[in-house]
């Protein structure tokens, strides 16, 4: 009987995932960052990402907006795919639903992952960003999802953009492999 309930116990609650470890290639970028997700804070958004690096959806997904200082955005799994046309990239998300904002009193401090966004703040899908540094100004107006534990190197090798708004040039770095870990 006990060892009936305790398969039941085991069913009954899910073991959810605690990070991901991301494989990135580039003119940049080469090597893998470990990411530990933050179930506790967001786990709508966690059970969304760890869904679609599941599905494989963010394998030879590029980094299309990088801002030196600031923070670098990758996850467009419509548009954003390695070998497609790049224009569009950063415009897309994936066939899941956008989800409700999950904020948080987290600081977007170096190496927090946060996801993006449009103007609505119940629109992220699948697009999520790195911070190479502080950026106290999107506290409590993004959602916090994990944070950079190993590999932060690696991130700041990612290829930068141009411009005010980050549009990277050429050949972008890319996410060649997103694995979830336990």
């Amino acid at each position: 009987m006990l060892k009936l309930a305790a398969a039941f116990s085991l069913m009954a609650a899910p073991a959810l995932a605690t990070g991901l470890e991301v494989q990135i290639e580039g003119e940049g970028a080469n090597g893998t960052v470990v990411i530990d997700l933050f179930e506790d804070v967001a786990p709508k958004h966690v059970e969304q990402i760890t869904a679609l690096a599941s599905e494989g959806k963010y394998d030879d997904v590029v980094f299309h907006r990088v801002i030196d200082r600031f923070m670098a955005q990758t996850g467009d799994v419509e548009f954003g795919k390695m070998g497609g046309d790049l224009r569009m990239a950063g415009r897309g998300g994936s066939s899941r639903s956008d989800l409700p904002a999950e904020f948080s009193d987290m600081n977007f401090d170096r190496g927090i992952v946060g996801m993006a966004r449009s103007q609505d703040p119940n629109s992220a899908n699948s697009q999520f960003f790195i911070m190479f540094d502080e950026g106290s100004f999107l506290n409590g107006q993004y959602t916090v999802v994990g944070k950079v534990t190993s590999g932060m190197d690696v991130v700041d090798a990612i290829k930068r953009g141009e411009g005010r708004n980050g549009a990277v040039i050429g050949q972008p770095d890319r996410m060649t492999k997103v694995t979830v870990t336990d």
